[in-house]
């Protein structure tokens, strides 16, 4: 599967950078889901479970109390306030 690079960063510093195959929120409009090759935007995100797809098939899960969800070409970066694994 194709991956992308993942960055997740709060006040606290960075908490994930690594590459991934998905992850998957809640945006201003809804859910969502990225993986490789998706559009650029940008999009608040509010409070959720955030699930990331690693690259070995493995599902991690975080919560989030919002932020702001940069998707570009080959990276995402997500910032939030507060992010708990």
């Amino acid at each position: 599967m194709k991956t992308f690079r993942l960055i997740i960063s709060s006040p606290d510093g960075y908490l994930f950078d690594d590459e991934v195959v998905s992850v998957s929120l809640r945006g201003a409009e809804g859910d969502l889901a990225v993986m490789a090759g998706h559009i650029p935007f940008i999009t608040s995100v509010k409070p959720c479970d955030c699930k990331i797809e690693l690259n070995d098939g493995d599902l991690k899960i975080g919560h989030m109390q919002g932020g702001l969800l940069t998707v570009a070409k080959d990276s995402v970066t997500l910032l939030s306030g507060s992010f708990q694994w």
